[in-house]
C-alpha cells in the first residue's frame, strides 16, 4: 500500500519485541541485541535508524497503563523513556494511546484480546500479520490507522461507535498537517471548597 497523506509510524513498545508500522504501511519487529539494560542500547540504535528511514510527521504510541507487575512494572517504562528520547532527539511528535482506547476503536471492546484485534484487522482491512505471535506488529498497525482516523485520513473504515474511542486522546496540531478531527478531550475541573468563616 502507498503512503497516504500524512507520514504517521505506529509503535507497541516492548524491551523483548516492538511492534512498528511504518507511513507506507509495512510493519516490522524491533529485536534488541544484548541482555539485561544493554538491550535498551539497541533499542535506541535501531528506533534512531528507523526513524530515518520512515521521516514520520507523527509516531503513535500505546501508552504504558502502569499496571504491571514485578519485572515488566520496571522495564517497560524505561523502554517507553528510550524511544521517547529518541523521537525528542529526531524532532518527531508522538501521542499516547491509552490500551483500552486502541482495543475499542479496534474491536469496540475495551478488553479484547490480540486474537481479537488481528480478526479485526483482517475483517475491515483484509491485514494479516504473518509470524506476528505476540500481536505487536497488529497492535502497532492499528496505531497508525488510529492516527490517520484522528486526521481526517481514515485508512480503514470502523464503525463510528469505535471512532469516537478516539475522542479520548489528546491529539495534537501539527505543522502542515490537517487539524484533528476530535475537540481535545475536556479537561478534568476541579471543585473549590468555599470557606466558611469563623
Amino acid at each position: 500500500m502507498e503512503d497516504q497523506g500524512m507520514r504517521i509510524m505506529g509503535l507497541d513498545l516492548s524491551m523483548k519485541c516492538t511492534g512498528v508500522c511504518f507511513p507506507d504501511d509495512s510493519t516490522a519487529l524491533i529485536k534488541p541485541r544484548g541482555d539485561g539494560d544493554r538491550r535498551l542500547l539497541s533499542i535506541e540504535e535501531r528506533m534512531t535508524a528507523a526513524l530515518r528511514v520512515a521521516r514520520p510527521q507523527l509516531a503513535v504510541i500505546e501508552d504504558d497503563p502502569g499496571l504491571f507487575r514485578g519485572a515488566s512494572a520496571k522495564v517497560i517504562p524505561m523502554v517507553h523513556a528510550t524511544v521517547r528520547l529518541v523521537l525528542m532527539r529526531s524532532g518527531v511528535p508522538f501521542v499516547l494511546v491509552n490500551t483500552k482506547t486502541l482495543k475499542l476503536y479496534a474491536t469496540g471492546h475495551g478488553g479484547a484480546d490480540k486474537a481479537s484485534m488481528a480478526v479485526a484487522a483482517l475483517t475491515y482491512a483484509g491485514r494479516e500479520f504473518t509470524g506476528d505471535k505476540g500481536g505487536d506488529q497488529c497492535d502497532a498497525w492499528w496505531l497508525r490507522a488510529a492516527g490517520h482516523a484522528a486526521y481526517g485520513e481514515p485508512v480503514v473504515r470502523v464503525p463510528k461507535a469505535n471512532m469516537d474511542a478516539l475522542r479520548e486522546v489528546a491529539w495534537p496540531t501539527l505543522p502542515g498537517a490537517p487539524a484533528p478531527v476530535f475537540a481535545p478531550p475536556p479537561a478534568k475541573q476541579t471543585r473549590r471548597r468555599r470557606r466558611v468563616a469563623a
